[in-house]
C-alpha cells in the first residue's frame, strides 16, 4: 500500500480519481509538450516554400491530421488512465510492449540531447563569444550543456507535478514574449507579412507542407497518453490535446517562419538577438526547450521502467545522463537519424487506437498475452514503408500498413 501511495506517477497502474489534474493544468502540460523548438526549423522550411495563404492552409491541413491522431490517443489515455507503455501491454502483449517502449525511449532520449545542445550552443556563442563547429566546442559550451542537463533531469525526476509547475511558468512566458518579439520584427521590416512571405521560389506544395507539419510532432505525439491519463475525463483529454496541438504547434511554426523571412534565422532566438533582446531570448529559448525536454525524459523513464522493471525515477536519471553526455554529438550527427526514427512511432499509435476501439473491455483487464506478433509485424512493416515510400504522408503510409496487418491478425485470431 505504501509503495502505491508513493508512486505519484502511476508507473504500473491506472491513474485513479485522486491522481487526476484540473483541466487548466492539463492544458498547460499539453501546451508545454507542443512548444518544441525543432518545430521552428519546420516553420523555416514552410516559409521558404510557401506563400502566406499556402502556409496557413498547410498548418490547417497538417494540424487536422495531427490533432486527430494525438486527440484519439489523448482520449484513450484519459479514459483508461493508462500510460503508453501500459496501453502497449494490452495491444502488443506483456513482452511485446518492450518494442514500442524501447522505440519511444530511444527517440525521446535523442531529442532530449538535441534540445540541450539547441540551447547551450547558441547561448554559449552569444554569451561567451565562443567559436563552435561540428568538430570543436570549448569547455565552456560543454559546461553549459551539463548545467542545463542536470537542471532539466532534476525537474523531470519529480514527475507530473514538476512538469505541471514548469509548464505553468514556461507556457505563458514563451507565448507572450515570443509573440511580442515577432511583432517587433514585423514592424522593423520594410514589408508586411503577406508580402514578405511572397519572396522566394515558393516550390513547396500545400500537401508537402502539411506533410512537414504532421512529421514535425507525430512521433512525440505518440506519447500523448503519458500525460492525458491525468485528465479528469476522456472528453477533457481529447479537447486539451486537440487545442494544444493546434495552438502550440502553430505558434512554433509561425515563430520559425517569421524568424526566417525577417531575420534570416530559423528560430525566435535569432529574431530576439537582432532586436537586442538577448536575455529575453535566452529565457524564451530555455523555457521552450525545458518543457519539451522534461516531457521527453518523463516518457523515456516510463518506457525504460516498463522494460527493466526498475523505478521510473531511476530510469529518468539514467536517460538524463545518457542524453546529456551525448548531447553535442547528437546535435551534429543524429538529427537525420531521429527524423528516420520519427516514422517508426506512428504505427505504434495507430495500433493502440484500433485495438482500443475494437476491444475496449480488454483494456480494462490485466493483459495475459506475452507477444502479439501481428502488432509487432505491423510496426516493423509500417516503419519500413514510412521511411522508404516517398509518396503522400510518410507517417500516414506507415500507419495504414500497420493498421491493415493488425486487423488481419485480429480477424485470423
Amino acid at each position: 500500500m505504501t509503495k502505491k501511495t508513493l508512486d505519484v506517477d502511476y508507473t504500473s497502474r491506472p491513474v485513479d480519481a485522486a491522481g487526476r489534474k484540473s483541466t487548466l493544468s492539463m492544458f498547460m502540460v499539453m501546451l508545454g509538450f507542443t512548444f518544441f523548438s525543432a518545430s521552428m526549423w519546420v516553420g523555416q522550411q514552410l516559409a521558404a516554400g510557401l506563400n502566406f495563404s499556402g502556409f496557413i492552409w498547410a498548418l490547417i491541413l497538417g494540424g487536422i491530421i495531427l490533432a486527430a491522431y494525438t486527440g484519439a490517443l489523448g482520449y484513450i489515455g484519459a479514459k483508461t488512465g493508462l500510460s503508453l507503455d501500459m496501453l502497449s501491454k494490452r495491444s502488443f502483449g506483456i513482452k511485446g510492449s518492450y518494442l514500442p517502449s524501447a522505440m519511444i525511449s530511444f527517440t525521446q532520449i535523442g531529442w532530449f540531447g538535441v534540445g540541450l545542445a539547441m540551447f547551450a550552443i547558441p547561448v554559449a556563442k552569444e554569451l561567451m563569444g565562443l567559436e563552435v563547429t561540428p568538430d570543436y566546442m570549448p569547455w565552456q559550451g560543454y559546461l553549459m550543456v551539463a548545467i542545463a542537463g542536470i537542471l532539466m533531469t532534476a525537474s523531470a525526476y519529480f514527475g507530473i507535478k514538476s512538469l505541471t509547475i514548469v509548464s505553468y511558468i514556461a507556457v505563458p512566458a514563451v507565448a507572450i514574449l515570443g509573440t511580442v518579439a515577432m511583432i517587433l520584427a514585423i514592424k522593423r521590416g520594410d514589408m508586411g507579412l503577406v508580402e514578405q512571405f511572397a519572396i522566394g521560389s515558393k516550390d513547396l506544395g500545400i500537401i508537402a507542407g502539411a506533410g512537414l507539419v504532421v512529421g514535425s510532432f507525430v512521433s512525440g505525439g505518440t506519447a500523448t497518453p503519458n500525460f492525458t491519463r491525468f485528465a479528469k475525463s476522456g472528453k477533457i483529454g481529447l479537447i486539451t490535446t486537440v487545442i494544444a496541438f493546434f495552438v502550440g504547434n502553430s505558434l512554433m511554426f509561425l515563430f520559425g517562419a517569421v524568424s526566417s523571412i525577417y531575420a534570416g534565422g530559423n528560430d525566435i532566438f535569432e529574431v530576439m538577438l537582432n532586436l537586442n533582446l538577448f536575455y529575453m531570448a535566452v529565457l524564451v529559448l530555455g523555457l521552450n526547450i525545458w518543457t519539451t525536454n522534461d516531457n521527453a525524459l518523463y516518457t523515456a523513464g516510463l518506457g525504460l521502467s516498463n522494460i527493466t522493471g526498475w523505478s521510473k525515477k531511476s530510469m529518468v536519471i539514467l536517460s538524463g545522463i545518457i542524453g546529456t553526455v551525448a548531447a553535442v554529438w547528437l546535435y551534429w550527427n543524429f538529427c537525420g537519424w531521429l527524423n528516420v526514427l520519427n516514422c517508426t512511432l506512428p504505427p505504434v499509435g495507430i495500433i493502440l487506437i484500433i485495438s482500443y476501439f475494437t476491444g475496449k473491455k480488454d483494456f480494462m483487464q490485466e493483459p495475459t498475452t506475452q507477444v502479439n506478433w501481428w502488432s509487432v509485424a505491423g510496426v516493423v512493416a509500417g516503419a519500413v514503408v514510412a521511411n522508404l515510400v516517398h509518396w503522400g504522408f510518410p507517417a500516414i503510409n506507415g500507419m495504414a500498413v500497420a493498421a491493415v496487418l493488425y486487423l488481419i491478425g485480429k480477424k485470423l485470431s
